[in-house]
């Protein structure tokens, strides 16, 4: 099993803006730059947050190679490549590898419910094609499918360049067993926001998330906190940001943190349909969670 480099903290996930003819490249590099700049430990490009299911593979490959351009080596780059198909899952993590990504994420995505051994053959493909890790995703609220912690510590040990998960049902026990099972040797990250307190405090090697294109620096500050053993601090920075993370999450990624972004001064249009702009409704609320926000 290769060694996979050394991904922790904020994992940023940039959305992705549109241009009446594809993407908006210009803005997709004014957002990745940002996210770099405020301190984030790693981007991932082409998350739920990035609209990857609504991306033809003309505009796939023009975030990926914006996105790592945009990077030009500060940070690490773990590009989403899911796909319903092995096929085309493949050929995006190929795509992602030849332009320089550090690592892809991969969710198994199905419209007909995958048994484990479909599961790891589909995760067994895409390793036999690549040559950098995979992070097996685990989010059964967008996939349909759950893999459960036996399933993932498995391909962990099975599957070459399966190196790491992001775990984001929202379920602490699940990150639990994901240490417990594998000796501690799997690194896991946390992808459920309302849950990152807990999940760093069982050991969570980062965060991903959305949050950090609307509010940076008290997300780098909690991941320091309990990194650094300040309970009170981390409790602090984490009840500031509680309700935001939870509006972001039940107003979906792309809308809320689109619109958030608006709000700020850095328009990233809207996002595709059949998601549709956030009301206006939404919009107050969110203005009201951002107004004084410093970082």
């Amino acid at each position: 099993m290769p060694d996979a480099p050394q991904f922790h903290g904020i994992i940023a996930y940039p959305v992705t803006p549109f241009a009446p003819d594809g993407i908006d490249t210009a803005r997709l590099t004014r957002l990745v730059t940002r996210l770099v700049d405020a301190g984030a430990h790693a981007i991932a490009p082409l998350g739920s947050t990035g609209e990857l299911a609504y991306l033809n593979e003309a505009e796939f490959d023009t975030v990926v190679d914006t996105s790592i351009a945009a990077v030009n080596g500060r940070v690490p780059v773990i590009v989403g490549a899911s796909d319903l198909t092995t096929a085309n899952t493949i050929r995006r993590a190929r795509y992602a590898q030849q332009a320089g990504a550090d690592a892809v994420m991969i969710i198994p995505v199905s419209y007909w419910k995958l048994s484990e051994r479909e599961i790891e053959q589909h995760y067994a493909s895409v390793s036999a094609a690549i040559d950098i890790p995979i992070m097996a995703y685990n989010n059964p609220a967008t996939s349909g499918l759950d893999m459960r912690p036996e399933l993932l510590v498995r391909m962990f040990n099975t599957i070459d360049n399966v190196t790491m998960v992001k775990e984001s049902t929202g379920d602490l026990s699940r990150m639990r067993s994901l240490a417990q099972l594998s000796d501690g040797r799997l690194p896991f990250y946390n992808g459920s926001n309302p849950l990152v307190l807990d999940a760093l405090r069982v050991g969570a090697a980062g965060w991903c998330t959305a949050a950090p294109n609307l509010r940076a620096q008290p997300c780098l500050d909690l991941y320091d906190a309990v990194r650094a053993g300040q309970p009170d601090r981390a409790q602090a920075l984490y009840d500031d940001l509680k309700p935001l993370l939870e509006f972001i999450v039940a107003g979906g990624l792309a809308t809320t943190v689109k619109a958030g972004l608006e709000l700020l001064g850095v328009p990233a249009g809207d996002p595709r349909p059949p998601l549709l702009p956030l009301d206006e409704a939404g919009r107050a609320e969110l203005a009201g969670l951002l107004a004084g926000a410093t970082g």
